[in-house]
């Protein structure tokens, strides 16, 4: 028992690696030793054609090159016997001459055989044959004479030939037949009526069989059929028919479907896997029967079927073993329903689940050779040896058979060998050879070195290592020579050494080592691999709709990997691009000049590049100006209305809005057009209203968003007859233009509305509440009338009719007019002016009576000057300029603004009409009181000393009253621009000039001055001025403190000093020595000790470098630098040995001037010490 599972669990391991072995199908160099492997054959059934030669294939390759020979019926062929067979040098395939010879000697079975020391390869079974095409028997087709509506077969029956051939029916002019699902032609060639017709009637029937080898048609005899109907034909003219074949079993009714084939309920049809499945059901009956299909129990496999000769054919592709079962097959008409059931069984010629494959083996490995069929019937499985049955076989004790399964166990150098395996049952034969190739060979790795592999980022990388070795080698792969791959997210090797990274990124581009290894030696090879970025289309192109004419311009911006070198390609409708230099190609658009109709379409652009590529499509639609509607057609005309009819024009791709429908009126308006009225886009009739006494024409313009269409043709000419107008003339109005008259005006009537000749204007007119009958005049091809004699300004109703030969138009509503006007004759009364202040009165009048006004009272004219001011004299007064204000004719009173104060002012009123003014009003004087005074003329500093200044000013240049003096106020200005206290003085008005004294010197003063009437001070005038400095110096002083440039350079001046501070605390806590401790220990100064711990020191640091100085400082013990410590002191850019302030507060031992190299000695008096010597006291 144990015995046993030891055994199967080494069997296990041995199959493991059978199957590896079995797996991996390697293929052998051509350098390398190997049995033979064939290469190209001809197919197992060849059908040759007699004028040709026959050329059976046959080629191999092996290491030695292998020979070859051939078997003819199981017979060795012997081909140099034979001046008619060639084989080809260094080939096994052979040319048969057949020309002169009958080709019939060479029909039969043969085999190739390729043979080499390592082993013997062999080909299929190849059956020759020759393709054949015989003639028809000769036979006399007897006329057919049938009845109508009953079925008919007319058989074709060819003669058999090789391959089979096609069949068609023609009439003798080599017209197809017309084929309906009435009369078809069935599988096997026959024509087929469901039921006849007499059209069916002729002498013709021809059916031809193509052969398509030897590309001939041959032809049976006409058949000729007659078709009768009997109840039209007594029996003596039915008599005269010689009639050998008369169907006449069927009533001409109709009739119940029936199957003419199959034949009887139910048939059956085998079919081999892999075949199409054809299945064919041919129904009679009156009317023509419909036919459908189905499967009982199962659904028709709708990817893999479909129907012909109108749906009395199905056909399934590609069989398999579930196609198997009962289909059902119905004919209907509206009689009854026909079933017939075809029972299909499904066979299979033998094919392969697993064909043996070729076996490298090293010495003292394992193998296994599968060869798997599969079938029905079970097919039987023969195993060969280099073409020799295997129990025929020299016997090899390494060799054990199962069946489909051959193990060889612990092979040797020399045992290499060709299997074959045929697998056959009675529908045919599978054979496939594969050789065992026992070899020890180091590993190579057959993919070229240093290929470089390019992908796009998220997809899959393929990095191969095709390799070769026996034992099969083992191969590992490495990353940048460095890390080890191993099978894994995102990493999978496969069994042919390929490495794939399922969703590569940029992070995986770079160098990859792959290593083929096995017990003979290891070999490495490297590859790159460089993830590009993807293309991809920014901005796709959109969707245009462009006129005819005009451009159109599609974008396509993309993006892609800048090592990439793309190519942008438009199609259009999937296809290039029209030849036209329209068709303008940019670096990333299209444009289209002067789009045509023939532009419109689908338009794509693609951007290629060697790895990837991106499109997208956008539609061009071009779109026009409809056009015209064609077909005018004018229907059920009547007096005043007829119905216009008409077709519309292409829309050319933007549909129409609305319908414009103009006339002409060739009577009074030739070669104008009118726009009549609009129809709905759908619209194309519409029913006109019309005027009497119009020659009309009219047509029809239609339009889209695009424009308005050119205009249809015109219409037929159309008359309506005249008759009395319609209307009157519009926009009545009675106007005196002068007075004692009364102007009467009217727009006239157009020709299209006068409805009839003479047209004429009746004119009527009384005064209103005055006169009861109306006065009249006619009057013809005028727009007014002017009635005389009338009172001034005064009501009139008046109307006008219009008159033709046919009668008169409706009663005229009557218009309000007046007569004409005159000046007004009176002025207002009891004019009073009220004063409010001193730049604004108010005046008021008593309205006039209407009868002195003499026309429309437009309103009152109020004129006003002012002639003086109150402290000036008549004589000194110079004229001033007249105002004038308009008043509303409802107005009493009205406010006068912008007056001068302390003045005299005269005011009259006029009353205003349509004709003008009347006279004036008695002049109306008023005074304006006093009011503030303007600001002084001038204003000046004069005289400035160190304590006084002189002011000096104008008075006003308008005092508006009686100038009372002046106010001035003064105040100091500090250097912070502040305002001191203000100090206040009042001045007779005589005054003009003054000294301040007591002021302080060099001090900045601000003056203000107005002038002042007993109402109060005018608006300031203002001055500033310095007075003189005790000594030399500016006239201002400035406070250097304030100033921003010195604050500045203060701020600037402390950041530097908290930097260097920061600086040096860094390299204390840094710990150790400073880099200059060796030069500092050498020149340190005795009077400075170490300090002792318990002194209170920082442990390690010593005192000593506490109080080094900074690198650049200066020295706090005695203000000297070392020359060999520090070069770049702050105090060597100054001209002494220390920095001072200047008097505007600035650093001059900054940059003060040129480096003094001779210094070395700071100062040690007890001045004030520099910034830095602040800075090193801090250190």
């Amino acid at each position: 028992m144990d015995r046993h599972r030891k055994w199967v669990q080494s069997f296990g391991a041995v199959l493991m690696v059978l199957l590896c072995h079995m797996t991996s199908a390697l293929e052998v160099p051509l350098d390398l030793p190997q049995p033979p492997t064939i290469t190209l054959q001809s197919p197992k059934d060849y059908i040759f054609d007699p004028r040709e030669n026959i050329v059976i294939h046959c080629e191999a390759k092996g290491k030695p090159h292998p020979s070859f020979s051939w078997t003819r019926n199981g017979s060795h062929f012997d081909v140099e016997k034979d001046s008619k067979v060639l084989l080809k040098p260094g080939s096994g395939t052979l040319v048969i001459d057949i020309s002169g010879e009958k080709a019939e000697a060479y029909e039969g079975t043969y085999q190739c055989t390729a043979h080499n020391e390592h082993g013997t390869a062999v080909s299929n079974n190849i059956v020759i044959r020759q393709s054949r095409s015989p003639l028809w028997s000769k036979e006399r087709n007897e006329a057919i004479v049938v009845q109508m509506g009953v079925s008919l077969v007319l058989q074709c029956r060819p003669p058999a030939g090789l391959p089979p051939p096609v069949i068609f029916w023609m009439d003798n002019i080599f017209q197809r037949l017309p084929l309906d699902k009435r009369v078809s032609q069935a599988l096997n060639g026959d024509l087929y009526f469901s039921n006849v017709l007499p059209e069916d009637s002729r002498p013709d029937y021809i059916c031809y069989a193509r052969f398509p080898h030897t590309q001939t048609i041959q032809q049976k005899q006409p058949i000729s059929v007659t078709v009768l109907n009997m109840e039209t034909l007594n029996e003596t003219v039915a008599a005269l028919y010689n009639i050998t074949d008369f169907y006449s079993d069927s009533p001409e009714g109709e009739r119940r479907p029936g199957f003419m084939m199959p034949l009887g309920a139910t048939s059956t049809k085998m079919v081999l896997r892999g075949e199409t499945l054809e299945l064919e059901c041919i129904a009679d009956g009156l009317p023509t029967p419909e036919i459908s299909w189905q499967k009982d129990g199962g659904e028709l496999p709708s990817s893999r079927m479909s129907f012909q000769n109108f749906q009395k054919t199905l056909t399934i592709s590609d069989v398999t073993e579930a196609d198997g079962g009962n289909y059902r097959c119905t004919a209907a008409n509206n009689l009854d329903t026909a079933h017939h059931i075809i029972k299909v069984t499904v066979k299979a010629a033998p094919f392969w689940v697993s064909a043996p494959r070729n076996l490298i083996l090293a010495p003292n490995e394992t193998g296994i050779l599968t060869c798997r069929v599969n079938g029905e019937p079970k097919p039987k499985i023969t195993w060969f040896v280099n073409g020799v049955s295997i129990e025929n076989a020299p016997e090899d004790h390494t060799r054990k058979v199962d069946d489909d399964t051959v193990i060889l166990s612990n092979v040797q150098s020399g045992s290499s060998a060709v299997y074959q395996c045929n697998a056959s049952n009675e529908f045919g034969y599978l054979m496939a050879n594969a050789f065992v190739n026992v070899l020890a060979e180091p590993p190579r790795v057959l993919t070229p070195p240093n290929r470089v592999y390019q992908v796009i980022s998220n997809n899959p990388a393929l990095l191969h290592c095709a390799s070769f070795g026996s034992p099969i080698p083992i191969i590992t792969w490495f990353k940048d020579s460095q890390t080890s791959i191993k099978n894994g997210d995102p990493y999978v090797i496969h069994e042919n050494g390929t490495l794939e990274i399922h969703v590569a990124q940029p992070l995986n581009s770079g160098k990859y080592t792959c290593i083929a290894s096995n017990n003979l030696g290891r070999k490495e090879n490297h590859v790159y691999l460089e993830v590009k970025e993807p293309t991809r289309i920014l901005k796709q192109p959109e969707y245009k709709v462009v006129q005819r004419g005009m451009s159109a311009a599609f974008e396509c911006k993309v993006k892609h990997d800048p090592s990439l070198n793309p190519i942008m390609t438009w199609l259009k409708d999937n296809g290039e691009l029209p030849d036209d230099e329209r068709f303008v190609v940019d670096t990333d658009s299209l444009t289209i000049k002067e789009v045509k109709d023939g532009d419109e379409g689908t338009y794509t652009c693609i951007m290629n590049t060697t790895l990837d590529k991106d499109s997208a499509s956008a539609m061009l639609t071009v779109v026009e100006k409809p056009d015209p509607p064609t077909d005018l057609e004018l229907t059920d005309q009547t007096e005043r209305s007829v119905q216009l009819t008409w077709i519309p024009g292409d829309e050319h791709n933007s549909p129409t809005e609305k319908f414009l429908i103009q006339y002409e009126d060739l009577l009074h308006q030739p070669g104008v057009w009118v726009n009549l009225t609009e129809v709905d886009g759908s619209g194309t009739t519409a029913r006109l209203n019309l005027s009497p006494y119009v020659y009309y024409s009219f047509r029809v313009l239609a339009t889209n968003r695009v424009g308005y269409s050119e205009p249809s043709q015109p219409s037929s000419q159309y008359r309506t007859n005249p008759a009395a107008p319609d209307e009157n003339p519009s926009n009545i109005q009675g106007v005196g233009t002068e007075p004692g008259n009364l102007v009467i005006s009217w727009t006239p009537l157009t020709g299209f509305q006068s409805n009839g000749p003479s047209l004429e204007y009746k004119v009527l007119w009384r005064q209103r509440d005055v006169e009861d009958e109306w006065s009249s005049k006619n009057v013809a091809n005028v727009s007014q009338f002017v009635v005389t004699g009338t009172p001034t300004y005064v009501p009139y109703e008046v109307k006008v009719q219009a008159v033709n030969d046919y009668g008169s138009g409706p009663e005229p509503n009557a218009v309000v007019g007046y007569s004409g006007e005159d000046l007004p004759l009176s002025a207002p009364d009891s004019v009073q002016v009220m004063v409010h202040n001193s730049t604004l009165a108010e005046v008021h009048w008593e309205p006039v009576l209407s009868p002195s006004v003499r026309g429309k009272l437009q309103g009152y004219k109020v004129y006003y000057h002012r002639e003086r001011g109150l402290h000036e004299t008549e004589g000194d007064t110079e004229q001033k300029e007249e105002q004038v204000l308009t008043f509303s004719g409802n107005r009493s009173e009205g406010r006068l603004p912008g007056l001068q104060p302390y003045s005299v002012y005269n005011l009259s009123i006029r009353v205003l009409n349509s004709k003008g003014e009347g006279p004036p009003s008695p002049g109306k004087t008023f005074e304006t009181p006093e009011g503030v005074p303007g600001p002084p003329s001038f204003f000046n500093v004069l005289n400035p000393s160190l304590d006084s200044l002189t002011l000096e000013w104008g008075p006003p240049l308008t005092n508006n009253g009686r100038l009372a003096g002046y106010t001035l106020k003064y105040q100091p200005v500090n250097n912070t621009n502040e305002l001191g206290p203000i100090k206040v003085m009042t001045l007779l008005s005589n005054e003009t000039t003054i000294t301040l004294a007591n002021l302080n010197s060099s001090m900045l003063y601000k003056f203000y001055l107005s002038a002042k009437t007993i109402k109060g001070s005018g608006p300031f005038i203002t001055e500033e001025a310095f007075t003189v400095m005790d000594t030399a110096g500016p006239s201002r002083q400035v406070d250097i403190a304030t100033q921003g440039w010195f604050i500045g350079l203060m701020c600037a001046i402390a950041l530097l000093i908290l930097v260097l501070l920061i600086v040096c605390f860094i390299k204390r806590n840094k710990g150790g020595k400073y880099p200059v401790k060796e030069k500092e220990d050498a020149h340190q100064d005795p009077e400075i000790q170490p300090m002792k711990e318990d002194d209170g020191t920082f442990g390690e640091y010593s005192d000593t470098e506490d109080h080094k100085p900074l690198k650049g400082s200066r020295t706090p013990s005695n203000g000297t630098v070392r020359r060999d410590e520090s070069d770049d002191s702050l105090v060597d850019y100054g001209e002494g040995g220390d920095g001072q302030f200047n008097e505007d507060g600035s650093f001059i031992g900054q940059y003060s001037g040129k480096k003094e190299k001779d210094t070395h000695e700071g100062n040690e008096s007890s001045e004030a010490p520099s910034p830095v010597n602040a800075m090193n006291s801090f250190v």
